[in-house]
């Protein structure tokens, strides 16, 4: 079977291919009989006569038509159970452990149509008597043995026979006697040894489905080929294929051909001659231009070209008017034909991985649409935050741009990041030349500033990614956050150097550090209209909740070093962290290094220093990538393995995990290797004291801003009527916290939108960063927060954990009595321990911000659906008697809960261990494990669980009356990764109840992961023997067979850190395999 087979592909034609082979009356199978029935009939009856029973038993044997005796172990089949069912007409036998055909069984089974012999050890098929002797077999599976070409001689005496599965075994030519099949109609034979297309095939007159894929070294097809008139299947995935015979085209009959996986560079000339084609795979080919002559093809409706080397696609590729799947992902393409929107039988349009900046006009007409990918190109008309949408959002965005006239702005998102003291702001500030430091730092070229507030993320806000750890100056070992061991050596300090004495830094007016985040509008180049937003992100851990909600792509990301502080030893925390979480957040950033407190270091101290940065970046990315293509490597030699072999015993690398996955996890591995940051070298030393270093990290930054190879996004294309929007939500008489939907609507009037309109510019708005927008949110889509600075001042109040300043906003009203200032201590003692507030505190701490009791709710809303709190005790209606409604900020979690850390290691309060089993999945993390991830999946998973307890690390609760516990565990060494795992435990009986308690949750990580596309882990479940035994290594079985049924005929597995004991499937394989596998992006 082709290893690269497209998923619809791959179900239609298997599916069209397995009907075809079905026989016409095929019996049912039905089940073995029970063997230790009682000779005197039903307990407590009256014995029957002995005379009778066995005669009546064997007669009934006798008319038997169907037996399944799959997956019982069998090594061999008695001749006396072939004696008694000489009327079977179906027999399966797979999944067994036969090394021999069993002859003498066989030989009494004349009337046999059905035989399945796959999954057995099988190395050759005797003589050939015995296989003679079944002359009215018709259909006969073979696959997964061992079979070599002198073991499968015996085949030619089937003459009837029309269905043969041959494939994964190791011929490496065909007998010759197969030609003697001349009613032969299937042939599957992939994944064998075939050195050469087998001449013997062409003999085979009647075929109409042939599959030869995976049979790397066939090479080459014979002109002869075109004998097989009637062949409507072909597959030849992975077949080495670097040309096709102009006889392939005379197979008029052909409906699905599969050729991915091959170096083809051109179609044959007559290839259009194979009218009746529906279904063409041309993926992973190199094919440098579109083939003309599929353009012959009227009748196609799936066409896959994906990874090739296509630059353009021709204009008459209407013509395909029956194209239902059209893949053209990981080619070079650079514009669509116009025509491509008269597609309008199209349901799947795959894009991705190419170089489009443009959609041509009329492409919301694809409305058929439901498969659409698009990422990873430059896209600029539609804007990618548009396109992402979906094709209702491109349908607006142009009927939109034919409203009103085109808007080009140039802007483009500046970000600084850096740990702690590393000197961003003082860099923002020089850079923008704030009016209150032109006389201490230099006045160069004027440029406007305007503060801002606008975090621009083009993901949903909603789902607000994690944030970065930047390092505290007195951070143990415990708060460092997880990375690949060998960055660090185990005695390496796990925070930057201090900050230079400050009286050596140039100060000037509010030259402090930032407080939290802050984003500013710096027009860079007033001649050419760039205007950068520049965000400046804490270097303080405290914001980590916050901090990802700033990282984008299309965003330049400036990277800022203390160098008169820095040290090599300090690399990972000053430097190398920050590219791991960048990497991990937003694939394929864009960096730029640079050196501050230049004017601190000697000249040679600084070239060691910014050299040293350089070669440590060079050699982590090394590290990385080495480690990346080592597990390609590894997921490569597993498919090159028997599916059986993996599945043969736990020890097997990638255990059981099926082709498939292990073609997603390739694809994975490969996208994390080809998006790799994108680091400026060399490291720019920077002093505000220097005129000509400001003056070059300004051109510098303005130079790769323009680089329209590097950022498409600046010079994207908007209707002026979106534009216009944008500036009046954001002008000064509109400086409320949020809108109304219908205030917004009004402003869209102003801007010439009606109501019908606005949504699609909303969303346009929300999904750059402009303002927030929750259209799906059944409360927040009444509401516009447009007023994003006041928005991030509330939520810097939150990442607050100095106690004095919390205080201070709770006490500066001076009509508070010492009673009342009492009680507010107390409260922001057990917010600062135990992350609790109630809603009356949080009102007064957002006293500026919020006016009523209702304003105070949607700000709760809102944080809520970023992840940052939720409601300890809401109620389902209105509270009797005024109580107070409690919120829980789980970053402020202090407290540990020691009786879940008992259970997850499968003891109870008083030590004794559970009779029960456990259930225990995990994920871990060996780079980096995102900081805040922890909080805010503690917030998503609170509507899933009741009675929850919470402590730093860990969160016991109930899901209905069966328990659960999550729990984070930070790398306890150089050499270990963090991990967070997801438990829980039921008698085996019910162990159903246990999956069906934690599979919500599984879901709800899964779907925050997908915010880090560039975040590498791992998903295992843990072997439940080991947990009981308190083994402090149990075994893991890998992940992916959460989205795999549970083997057919498996009832145990041995677990291989103990040969003794089997681990019952229930406890690794869930009753109902997850949609997607939980490792996939």
């Amino acid at each position: 079977m082709a290893q690269t087979e497209p998923p619809k592909a791959a179900r239609l034609w298997r599916e069209a291919a397995l009907r075809a082979r079905k026989l016409r009356d095929e019996p049912e199978l039905e089940p073995e009989p029970e063997p230790n029935a009682e000779d005197s009939g039903p307990p407590g009856g009256p014995p029957q006569p002995p005379s009778i029973a066995p005669a009546a038993r064997r007669a009934a044997l006798g008319e038997l038509e169907a037996l399944n005796l799959s997956g019982r172990g069998l090594q061999e089949l008695p001749e006396e159970v072939g004696a008694a069912l000489s009327g079977l007409r179906v027999l399966s036998l797979r999944r067994n452990r036969l090394s021999r055909l069993p002859l003498a069984a066989l030989r009494h089974l004349g009337r046999l149509a059905e035989l399945d012999l796959s999954h057995n050890r099988l190395r050759g098929l005797g003589d050939g008597g015995a296989l003679g002797g079944l002359r009215g077999l018709r259909k006969l599976s073979l696959s997964h043995n061992e079979l070599g070409a002198e073991g499968a001689g015996a085949l030619g005496e089937l003459g009837r026979l029309e269905e043969l599965d041959l494939s994964f075994n190791r011929l490496r030519r065909l007998p010759e006697g197969l030609g003697r099949l001349r009613h032969l109609r299937a042939l599957d034979v992939d994944h064998n040894q075939l050195a050469a297309f087998p001449a013997v095939l062409l003999e085979l007159a009647a075929l109409e489905e042939l599959d030869c894929s995976g049979n790397r070294q066939l090479g080459v097809l014979p002109e002869g080929i075109a004998a097989l008139r009637r062949l409507k299947i072909l597959w030849l995935s992975g077949t080495g294929l670097a040309a096709l015979p102009e006889g392939l085209c005379q197979l008029g009959a052909l409906e699905s051909l599969m050729l991915d996986g091959n170096q083809l560079r051109a179609l044959p000339a007559g290839f259009g001659s194979l009218q009746r084609l529906k279904m063409l795979n041309l993926s992973s080919n190199l094919l440098a231009e579109f083939p003309a002559a599929v353009l012959a093809l009227p009748g196609l409706e799936e066409l896959y070209l994906s990874r090739n080397q296509l630059t353009v696609l021709p204009p008459r590729l209407c013509q395909l008017r029956q194209l239902r799947t059209l893949w053209l992902d990981n080619n070079r393409i650079r514009y669509l034909p116009d025509s491509i929107v008269l597609l309008h039988s199209l349901e799947e349009l795959v894009l991705q991985g190419n170089q489009i900046a443009i959609l041509p006009e009329g492409f919301g007409q694809l409305s058929r649409v439901t498969l659409w990918k698009i990422k990873d190109n430059p896209l600029i008309q539609p804007p990618y935050e548009v396109c992402m949408k979906g094709i209702p959002y491109i349908a607006a965005y142009q009927q939109e741009l034919a409203h009103s006239q085109p808007a080009l702005k140039p802007r483009l998102k500046l970000v600084l990041m850096g740990p702690k003291d590393a000197g961003k702001t003082l860099l923002r500030r020089c850079l923008m030349e704030e009016d209150g430091q032109k006389e201490d730092l230099g006045s160069l070229d004027a440029g406007s500033t305007q503060p801002r507030g606008c975090p621009g993320q083009q993901q949903d806000a909603g789902r607000a990614p994690v944030a970065c750890c930047p390092f505290p100056e007195d951070a143990s070992q415990q708060d460092l956050p997880s990375h690949v061991p060998s960055h660090r050596g185990k005695g390496e300090a796990p925070c930057p150097a201090p900050p230079p004495d400050a009286s050596q830094v140039p100060s000037g007016p509010g030259l402090s550090g930032s407080k939290g985040i802050e984003v500013m509008d710096w027009t860079a180049d007033a001649e050419r209209g760039l205007t950068f937003i520049v965000y400046e992100l804490a270097g303080d851990p405290s914001y980590d909740v916050i901090q990802s909600f700033f990282l984008s792509p299309g965003a330049l990301y400036v990277l800022v070093v203390n160098l008169s502080a820095y040290v090599p030893q300090h690399f990972y925390p000053s430097v190398g962290y920050f590219l791991h979480w960048l990497g991990s957040k937003v694939p394929h950033a864009v960096v730029c290094m640079v050196g501050t407190h230049a004017d601190l270091c000697a000249e040679r101290e600084l070239e060691e220093k910014c050299l040293d940065i350089h070669h440590q970046i060079a050699q982590q990315e090394k590290r990385d990538a080495e480690g990346l293509q080592s597990l390609v490597q590894q997921v490569d030699e597993a498919l090159g393995q028997d599916f059986d072999l993996r599945c043969s015993s736990p020890h097997a690398a990638f255990y059981g995990v099926s082709d498939k996955n292990l073609r997603r996890k390739k694809a994975q591995f490969q996208y994390l290797l080809n998006h790799r940051p994108q680091i400026l070298s060399p490291v720019l030393p920077f002093s505000c004291r220097d005129r000509c270093q400001v003056r070059r990290l300004r051109d510098k930054l303005l130079s790769v801003a323009e680089h329209r190879d590097i950022f498409p996004n600046l010079h994207r294309v908007l209707p002026k009527s979106w534009q216009v929007l944008e500036e009046l939500h954001f002008q000064p008489r509109a400086q409320q916290l949020w809108l109304s939907w219908w205030d917004s609507a009004r402003l869209g009037l102003q801007a010439g939108l009606t109501e019908d309109r606005l949504q699609s510019a909303l969303s346009y708005l929300h999904e750059s960063g402009k303002l927030l927008y929750f259209e799906e949110h059944l409360t927040l889509r009444e509401y516009v927060f447009h007023n994003l600075p006041r928005l991030i001042d509330i939520l810097n109040v939150f990442c607050q954990q100095d106690a004095t300043v919390l205080l201070q906003k709770l006490l500066s009203d001076s009509h508070i009595d010492e009673l009342r200032a009492a009680q507010l201590h107390h409260y922001v003692e057990g917010f600062l321990l135990h992350g609790l507030l109630p809603a009356h505190v949080i009102r007064l701490l957002l006293k500026p911000h919020v006016q009523s009791r209702e304003d105070l709710q949607l700000i709760l809303e809102l944080l809520e659906k970023m992840g940052l709190c939720y409601c300890v005790n809401k109620p389902k209606c209105k509270p009797l008697n005024g109580a107070a409604a409690w919120y829980k900020f789980p970053c402020y979690v202090k407290n540990e809960v020691p009786h879940a850390e008992a259970w997850i290691h499968g003891a109870n309060l008083s030590g004794q261990s559970f009779v029960v089993e456990q259930l225990q999945i995990e994920y871990s993390f060996p780079f980096i494990f995102p900081p805040g991830l922890f909080a805010r999946y503690s917030v998503q998973i609170n509507s899933h669980v009741v009675q929850r307890s919470d402590g730093k690390y860990q969160i016991y609760a109930y899901r209905g009356k069966v328990p659960v516990v999550v729990s984070y565990r930070p790398a306890r060494g150089a050499l270990q990764p963090d991990t967070l795992s997801i438990a829980s435990h039921a008698s085996l009986p019910n162990i159903w109840t246990a999956w069906q308690a934690i599979t919500p949750l599984v879901e709800e990580l899964n779907v925050l992961l997908q915010e880090w596309p560039g975040l590498y882990y791992t998903v295992h479940v843990l072997c439940s023997k080991c947990l009981k035994r308190g083994s402090p290594n149990p075994h893991t079985f890998p992940g992916e067979l959460l989205s795999q049924p549970r083997p057919e005929g498996l009832t145990e597995i041995i677990c291989p850190k103990n040969g003794s004991e089997r681990v019952n499937v229930a406890l690794v394989y869930p009753p109902t395999p997850t949609v997607i596998s939980p490792c996939s992006k």
